[in-house]
């Protein structure tokens, strides 16, 4: 019998529980753990190793548990020093080991730290969770090791320097082998087909399946996350007799499949600038624009450079290209549109087929 996986806890909830343990150590208080509040509303329970109390406030440190999930930051320390003040103001900063943006295209504004929203928005529960009213606080998170650990991962890429990422948008690390993670995902075709369906739309992301659910109105039940596992998605679509697969997602995925890489982590493969840049030269687009994007580190951070040349026209022969390249890599067994978006869920580009899937689905584009 297998044995079941260890789930853990993100950087972000280790930052939070940090920083709720800081202010209840001001107040005299250190409980052996603390509870923290996800970005979804779910309670999260988290042990605390260290207490501090300061005269204006306190530190608290969390030791981080990522199951059994192969993370960099198993086992590091992660700091909350607040300092409590009179008004209604929380400041987050950036200690030692914890990243300062110094690109464009991140979630996270350039100079400011590298704690993504969603740990920024437990950070601000934890600390609503404890204060009086009338205080505010200046939170600075720290990672004694993360300028080291930072080495390890690929942040200097992303312009993220000085250490470590905040990162987290559930609070909890759900680990999971390549194998069984993949044979976790491919059943879900079959309840898709069981409901009716003969197709069914492939998200590589939560961002990408919140979009096509919400915005546009695509039924709940027809949309799949496939994580980095598209090639093996559309070989489980064709296995369960699917016949039309809507590929709906953001550039940074799709442009990926545009090049015929269906197993899109990149660690795997990450041809994105190149293909982009390879696209755009094709329509015409000077030598500067090229150089430009190929400078790039993040594709919404290549959206404006596109703009500015006016080749918008790139994103639509981009999904026409990732749908022509996913029907090869199944033989022609299945029918695939492509719908580009960006992080907001505005659409890039799509082809005739996407036009066709979708609303057969039902959504409503305007």
């Amino acid at each position: 019998m297998q044995k079941k996986m260890r789930c853990g806890i993100t950087t972000g909830t280790c930052a939070a529980a940090a920083t709720k343990a800081a202010l209840l150590a001001w107040l005299g208080e250190f409980p052996d753990a603390v509870d923290v509040t996800s970005p979804q509303g779910k309670t999260i329970h988290v042990k605390i190793a260290t207490y501090e109390q300061l005269a204006k406030g306190g530190k608290g440190t969390v030791i981080k548990d990522a199951g059994d999930d192969p993370d960099v930051t198993h086992g590091t320390t992660i700091l909350a020093e607040v300092e409590v003040q009179k008004g209604t103001a929380i400041i987050i900063t950036a200690g030692l080991g914890v990243g300062i943006v110094t690109k464009p295209g991140l979630s996270v504004a350039i100079g400011e730290p590298a704690i993504n929203p969603g740990p920024r928005k437990m950070i601000l529960q934890a600390v609503g969770d404890v204060l009086p009213v009338g205080y505010g606080a200046i939170v600075k998170i720290s990672i004694p090791d993360g300028q080291r650990l930072a080495e390890r991962t690929l942040n200097s890429s992303l312009g993220i320097v000085g250490g470590l990422s905040i990162i987290g948008t559930t609070g909890i690390v759900e680990p999971m082998s390549e194998e069984a993670f993949k044979n976790s995902l491919s059943p879900q075709i079959s309840v898709v087909k069981a409901l009716g369906y003969d197709q069914v739309v492939f998200a590589p992301g939560k961002i990408g399946q919140n979009i096509a659910i919400n915005r546009y109105g695509i039924p709940v039940e027809t949309v799949i996350q496939t994580s980095n596992f598209i090639g093996f998605m559309l070989e489980s679509a064709v296995q369960y007799n699917m016949k039309k697969v809507l590929l709906f997602g953001h550039l940074g995925k799709l442009v990926k499949v545009a090049a015929g890489i269906f197993h899109t982590h990149n660690r795997m493969a990450d041809a994105r600038f190149e293909t982009l840049a390879a696209y755009m030269a094709a329509a015409g687009a000077p030598q500067q624009a090229i150089q430009e994007i190929l400078a790039c580190n993040t594709t919404e951070a290549a959206m404006p450079i596109i703009a500015f040349y006016q080749m918008q026209s790139v994103y639509r022969i981009l999904a026409e290209r990732a749908s022509a390249r996913a029907q090869r890599y199944v033989f022609d067994d299945l029918i695939v549109g492509t719908v580009i978006v960006t992080l907001q869920g505005d659409i890039l580009g799509m082809d005739d087929t996407a036009q066709e899937i979708g609303g057969s689905l039902g959504w409503n584009i305007k």
